[in-house]
């Protein structure tokens, strides 16, 4: 009798090459370097940010135009789980968002810290992103300088969960639309992301924000 193994050097060059994009995600958008980051993507992408939702091609112009006009947003990442099921996949990493503007007149300094979700697919033989959801665990805001004094408008603040409000408030405030129901640590939201996960890799179609993939 045989014993059936799994390929374990397939998996983990799928593993490998999985951490290769998310790291060339942040390395590439952070660097402005917009035609390699295009590439990370398949072209039914899609990015759920606080900020903006929409297509790949749509969050890379949006990316553009604020870089253009001296948006900061920088990344992080810490470490990653993988899970490859055939030719889907599912990745989490630990990551942190960082913004600097002003709020109020004050230069402050927003760190939020969560973990990005991500939906992969290898479509003829190449590793793609299909969907980017962020969980959004927990923020703070600092002002630049530490003698600087600021008060925030606590109603404003109390408006948006938890894992981002202070994210939120900084992003609401330089004139973007926040989204206010994106998954946090816990909850319902983020409860149905991981069953969407799960729905994924067995091979299921999915929807999320408004889209659909895999009918």
């Amino acid at each position: 009798m045989t014993t059936a193994f799994p390929d374990t050097s397939r998996l983990r060059e799928d593993k490998l090459a999985l951490r290769d994009l998310v790291e060339n995600w942040v390395l590439w958008r952070d660097a402005g370097l917009w035609e390699k980051f295009r590439t990370v993507w398949h072209d039914d992408g899609r990015m759920m940010a606080t900020w903006t939702q929409g297509t790949a091609d749509e969050f890379i112009a949006m990316n553009r135009a604020g870089w253009d006009k001296g948006v900061s947003i920088l990344h992080f990442l810490g470490g990653s789980t993988v899970e490859v099921s055939d030719d889907r996949a599912i990745t989490q990493t630990k990551m942190t968002i960082s913004q600097r503007a002003e709020v109020h007149g004050v230069l402050v300094d927003v760190v939020c810290t969560g973990r990005f979700h991500d939906f992969w697919e290898r479509r003829t033989g190449r590793w793609g992103l299909c969907l980017r959801q962020p969980i959004y665990e927990k923020d703070r805001m600092d002002t630049v300088d530490p003698a600087a004094r600021l008060e925030l408008d606590p109603e404003v603040l109390a408006r948006y969960p938890a894992g981002y409000r202070h994210l939120a408030y900084l992003q609401s405030s330089i004139g973007y639309p926040v989204k206010t129901d994106m998954p946090g640590l816990m909850g319902r939201r983020v409860d149905e992301l991981y069953a969407t996960g799960t729905q994924w890799l067995a091979g299921e179609p999915i929807a999320w924000g408004g889209y659909r993939w895999g009918d």
